[in-house]
């Protein structure tokens, strides 16, 4: 969303997942997914299996588990695993995640198709959110998916078809 008010002449239609143009705390979940993440670090994993295997401490769902996971990588001469961004970085970061850069819809517009995907049992965008995302996004469709926060994970082929349909050229 920021990249498309900064620089609308880089994009051609934006898709947002559970995601509003506003500030927004964040769940109490998110610090622990970092604690989770700096524990498979601190364990020197080799496997994806012995992260996950960790990760269940801090994370009952099998699909949140495994989309945090993706960020799991091996570096190149190395036997373990290490996440990709910075957790240190990341988990000091977590207070201002929440935070939109943009304050005022008449100061920035992106005028292009937008998508929104929303998670029905999350909080991240909220009804009174729409009247937001209208003024800075004046041509967003929304599209709802009964999930909570981690819709792709949660819901891979509702998200999928909501995608692709909207993708799909105007007849």
């Amino acid at each position: 969303m920021t990249l498309a008010l900064h620089s609308p002449q880089l994009m051609n239609d934006i898709i947002s997942v559970d995601n509003a143009p506003w500030d927004v705390a964040l769940l109490s979940d998110f610090g622990k997914y970092i604690r989770g993440m700096k524990k498979i670090e601190e364990a020197g994993v080799t496997k994806q299996a012995e992260a996950d295997a960790i990760l269940k401490d801090f994370e009952e769902s099998l699909p949140i588990r495994q989309f945090l996971l993706t960020n799991l990588i091996r570096p190149k001469g190395e036997d373990k695993q290490k996440f990709r961004v910075p957790l240190g970085t990341l988990g000091t970061s977590l207070n201002h995640l929440g935070d939109f850069p943009f304050k005022n819809p008449d100061a920035a517009r992106f005028e292009k198709r937008a998508l929104f995907v929303r998670g029905t049992q999350s909080k991240y965008i909220p009804d009174e959110a729409l009247p937001v995302i209208g003024k800075f996004f004046p041509r967003f469709e929304l599209a709802d998916i009964d999930s909570g926060h981690w819709i792709i994970a949660e819901k891979p082929e509702d998200f999928r078809r909501v995608v692709v349909e909207f993708l799909q050229p105007a007849e």
